[in-house]
Order: C-alpha cells, then structure tokens, then sequence
C-alpha cells in the first residue's frame, strides 16, 4: 500500500509567502507577513524565528472570521480594541520549535493568524507572528492538522 505523502507549510521570510505542499507537490500559496523586526528566535525580540517547528495547536475553529483574541479566547471587538496596533483574528496556528535555537517558540506564543492590517500582507510588518489574511488562514487551517510540519526560511 502507497503511503500518502506529509502535508508541510513552506514559509519564506524573503518572499512573504507560504506554501502548502504535500510531498513535493504545491497545493496552496498565500502571501503573509512576517517581522517587521527580522528574523530571531530572542525572548522578547519581537522577531519571526526560523528553522523547524510544528503545529502544536489549533485554535478558533468554527468561529465567525474577524474573530478576536486575546490571550487564545474569543472576546468582543469593542472600537477601542479594533483601534490596536496588532490583534489576533479568526484562527490560530500556535507554532512549537522542534531546533535548538527555536525551542522557546511555544512560550514566545508565536502564531500564525489572522490579522486586522491585511492591507500589509506581503511586506513584514508582524511583531514576530506570521500574519494572514483572514479567508486565506480560514482555508489553511481546514488543510492542515496538529503536527503538521512548518519550516520557516529566511
């Protein structure tokens, strides 16, 4: 019997894309947003680490997209709270370092979600997070599961 091949997320930080594949085959690609701070894996640098990681929860399924949370829980989108600089909308992907050097990448809680500044996707302008558009984050999370595998480049 022919095993199917793994599903993975590609993301390139220099092209602001991800990909999904399985094997060597291209299923999806979306822009996204990564750092605007760059590439690192420092507590607090607000940077977009690199390296092997996998999808370590899902969280948001089913929800209305433009979803917000705060601290992985659903809470009302009051005008004061649309007005900040850098919510987290719709789905969550929260990623786990499976390197050394990103091993910190669960506690760092560094995601990837939907975004209240979707007119940035394609340029980095996240605060270590790898943002999306809301619709295309709804799509991928359907496509993939809890350790799914992610690798992210510079």
């Amino acid at each position: 019997m022919k095993q199917s091949a793994q599903t993975t997320i590609h993301i390139s930080a220099r092209t602001q894309k991800l990909t999904l594949k399985s094997g060597r085959k291209k299923l999806k690609a979306y822009l996204v947003s990564t750092s605007r701070f760059g590439l690192g894996t420092k507590e607090g640098s607000m940077k977009t680490p690199t390296g092997k990681f996998r999808i370590a929860e899902k969280i948001g399924g089913g929800m209305p997209v433009g979803t917000v949370f705060k601290s992985r829980r659903p809470v009302k989108a009051t005008k004061k709270l649309l007005r900040e600089e850098d919510l987290v909308l719709t789905r969550i992907l929260w990623l786990a370092g499976l390197d050394p050097g990103n091993a910190n990448t669960h506690e760092r809680f560094i995601y990837i979600h939907g975004t209240n500044h979707e007119e940035s996707i394609g340029e980095p302008a996240s605060h270590g997070c790898i943002r999306m558009r809301n619709e295309d984050l709804v799509e991928l999370f359907a496509l993939v599961s809890t350790n799914t595998p992610v690798v992210i480049k510079a």
